[in-house]
């Protein structure tokens, strides 16, 4: 790809559709190669703003607002980094020429739980929960007694946990039903129930599809707290036949959806046996690890792979960590202290992602350490985030 100027007649232009902490990275990397990055979100503000040469505020399920902002800006790359996209529109658009990273069909698919869980079951024929999908409170009950208890329950269209229950008893289904309306993102409103599985450890495996082939980051373990990222770590001890089998399985999924870019594929394991669980069409909150980890983080392998640039050799650099720093109060003008604190633990970085507000269990940056082995380094990282303290101003 030739690379143009910014600002300049000529210039590569990547719009982001979501201008999260995730977008704010890869607009960094981006403009470090010349790229122009116009990010988008549904509210002011928002981190990837902050570094973008320019912005807009609209809501990404309205494709007539999506519509005038391609119109204005006719970028190069679109590049979708949150759910709440219309995704039938982009589809529309790839058909009409647009590019988008890394498919339309991939983002589609990716959106819902349905979409994505057919393709790697019955398509691929990759391992999986049993499962099955509701549109009513009496069919998701009678699911629930095929597949049995425990399960898990949540919304075909969801992000960050929204909606997800286990449901250990009977008495909670209906509850379940209710947090899963509540959490789906558009006018979804069907679940899935998956059969629970007793893993050992969860992974995310991020795949990189680049014009040379495909490539695998370490494997990174992470814990979750009611569906959401808490903490990751790099690498992730595993036997070599189920870091083979993981990679078959992201292998062969990724290559379904086609498209160059990151996929973080999520996948649960039990010693030798591995379960696909999904898969994300571009960087992963897991892989924020990867800034301290890799000697290329997930950011910069995304960037390399949309724009058709060699991705070589991915190696991790020391046994690394990530943990979340979480609000826990409401705030509009927000401060942090303790910084001096949690930057005196040994081989520690903090990325403070410049959210304008905060609200109880909101993400509002990440602490980012190394250390002699994965236990140490997940150590140093939860001191280090818990030290950062989030006051208000206001």
């Amino acid at each position: 790809m030739n690379m143009g100027t910014p600002l300049k007649a000529g210039a590569t232009r990547l719009l982001l559709l979501g201008s999260g902490e995730l977008g704010k990275e890869v607009a960094i990397e981006a403009q470090r190669l010349g790229v122009e990055v116009i990010a988008v979100d549904r509210y002011a503000d928002a981190p990837a703003m902050q570094v973008a040469h320019r912005s807009h505020v609209i809501s990404m399920l309205d494709r007539d607002a999506l519509r005038r902002v391609l119109e204005q800006e006719r970028p190069d790359l679109v590049v979708p980094e949150i759910e709440a996209i219309d995704t039938e529109f982009l589809l529309e658009l790839e058909q009409a020429g647009q590019r988008v990273i890394p498919t339309a069909r991939a983002v589609n698919l990716t959106m819902n739980r349905e979409g994505i869980r057919c393709l790697a079951a019955e398509e691929l024929g990759l391992p999986t929960a049993r499962y099955a999908f509701a549109k009513s409170m009496d069919e998701m009950r009678a699911h629930v007694a095929q597949i049995g208890l425990p399960c898990v329950i949540k919304p075909i269209m969801s992000s960050s946990g929204k909606g997800q229950s286990v449901v250990k008893e009977a008495s909670q289904i209906d509850q379940a039903w209710r947090y899963a309306m509540e959490g789906s993102r558009g006018a979804s409103d069907t679940v899935i129930i998956e059969q629970f599985i007793d893993f050992e450890y969860e992974i995310t495996l991020l795949t990189v599809r680049h014009s040379g082939g495909t490539s695998f980051c370490p494997p990174i373990g992470h814990v979750q707290i009611k569906g959401d990222y808490h903490e990751s770590w790099q690498p992730m001890a595993m036997s070599p036949a189920a870091l083979a089998e993981a990679r078959r399985q992201a292998e062969a999924v990724t290559t379904a959806l086609g498209g160059f870019g990151v996929f973080g594929v999520e996948l649960f394991i039990r010693g030798e046996q591995v379960w696909f669980s999904e898969v994300s069409p571009r960087p992963h909150d897991t892989g924020m690890v990867t800034m301290i980890s890799q000697n290329l983080s997930q950011f910069e392998l995304h960037v390399r792979a949309i724009l058709g640039l060699p991705v070589l050799e991915v190696a991790n650099l020391a046994p690394s960590a990530s943990h979340v720093i979480l609000a826990d109060e409401c705030h509009d003008n927000v401060a942090f202290t303790g910084l001096e604190t949690a930057l005196a633990v040994p081989a520690s970085k903090l990325r403070l992602f410049g959210k304008p507000d905060t609200r109880p269990g909101r993400r509002m940056g990440v602490a980012l350490t190394q250390g002699a082995t994965t236990g140490q380094a997940r150590s140093r990282a939860e001191q280090c985030a818990h030290a950062v303290r989030i006051t208000g101003l206001d």
